[in-house]
């Protein structure tokens, strides 16, 4: 199979979709690699790397469209890509179509075969090409919001793990999930105040033995986030719904009741963002405020730290990946009950039940 790798023009986006080595696999096992000159600088990756790999560069980006039957790449497509799909290939990438109407309806025009690494799913419930992201996000979710808890950059200027004689800052995590297991693990390490509120009490009772009661947890209803917010220093966002739009948890006239100069970081924003405020944002314009707190939505934020993401997101990808190449999208969908899960779109079909309810548009069953 003829495999492209582009390089990302997401902006900011300085991870690629496969290393040297992870590109290396797919000659080994008989495929051709394109990739696009430049596409692994960003992660440190030289184009010589890649050509001692055995692949080969390509300095035009439509001709390397042109000839892949699989695009293997970090982030979803943007308007300027919609033009170079064909029908019949191949996107294996994070897709979330949920929150983004016009790229869903490109990939159907263009009757591409969209494999999204978000909801590709285990059968113990899993989401395996997730996990790596949502654990750096989670760690760097209160790696950035301590940040802009100082005040020079708005925030409160609160030290979340205080020092002797003052209260510790308060640290909010909506969604005990991957993300949220992470942030808690951060902001607890550095000596802050936790509460973790989860659906799931099962999960809840998991949260309470892994921390070994050092976090408080709370079930994640109307009244506890209304309450636990007007305490909050750092209010982390890490909800995560499989393929569908994030849930809106905390709207604009409950800001109201926060500290002013308290942090809201929203992991969900990749989905919609679980914050009626939120809206997506940039590395080098990472924050605004909105009555008065302070919101940090970067929709990439493992790309600021892009070599550790790349290398641990191409160590997940590359086993569905080789799957798809080595047997060809039929008999990949047909014998792994992961990758039909993460098809969200096949040949002018949408594919994905919550991403089609997301848009009030037909749904079809996967091939």
């Amino acid at each position: 199979m003829q495999i492209g790798l582009p390089r990302e023009i997401k902006k900011e986006e300085y991870r690629v979709g496969l290393t040297p080595a992870s590109a290396g696999e797919y000659v080994q096992h008989g495929h051709v690699v394109i990739v696009e000159s430049g596409a692994g600088l960003g992660s440190g990756f030289a184009d010589a790397e890649y050509e001692a790999a055995g692949c080969r560069i390509e300095r035009d980006k439509r001709k390397l469209f042109a000839a892949a039957e699989m695009i293997v790449k970090v982030k979803e497509p943007l308007p300027a890509e919609y033009g170079l799909f064909h029908p019949g290939q191949i996107l294996y990438t994070y897709l979330h179509l949920a929150p983004d109407r016009r790229l869903t309806e490109a990939m159907l025009a263009a009757q591409v075969i969209g494999v999204a690494y978000e909801t590709v799913q285990e059968s113990d419930g899993s989401l395996p090409l997730l996990i790596p992201m949502s654990q750096i996000a989670g760690r760097l979710s209160v790696q950035e919001g301590a940040k802009y808890l100082e005040k020079p950059f708005g925030g409160r200027g609160v030290l979340l793990g205080g020092v002797p004689g003052i209260r510790k800052g308060k640290v909010l995590i909506l969604g005990g999930g991957i993300s949220g297991t992470n942030a808690c693990k951060m902001a607890l390490g550095i000596g802050a105040e936790v509460t973790i509120l989860d659906i799931s009490a099962r999960r809840l009772a998991e949260l309470d033995d892994i921390f070994s009661s050092r976090a408080q947890t709370l079930y994640s209803n109307s009244y506890n986030i209304e309450q636990e917010i007007k305490t909050a220093d750092l209010v982390i966002g890490a909800v995560l719904i499989p393929g569908a739009a994030a849930p809106k948890l905390v709207r604009r006239e409950q800001l109201r009741t926060m500290k002013p100069g308290a942090v809201i970081v929203d992991i969900a924003i990749d989905q919609g963002g679980c914050i009626e405020t939120s809206h997506p944002t940039t590395h080098s314009n990472p924050v605004f405020v909105e009555e008065g707190i302070v919101h940090y939505c970067v929709a990439n934020m493992p790309g600021a730290v892009s070599l550790s993401s790349t290398l641990a997101l191409t160590s997940v990808t590359n086993r569905y990946g080789l799957k798809i190449a080595d047997q060809g999208i039929a008999k990949a969908l047909a014998g792994s009950k992961p990758i039909r899960a993460g098809l969200n779109c096949y040949l002018g079909k949408l594919t994905n039940r919550p991403v089609a309810e997301a848009h009030q548009l037909p749904y079809a069953e996967a091939p």
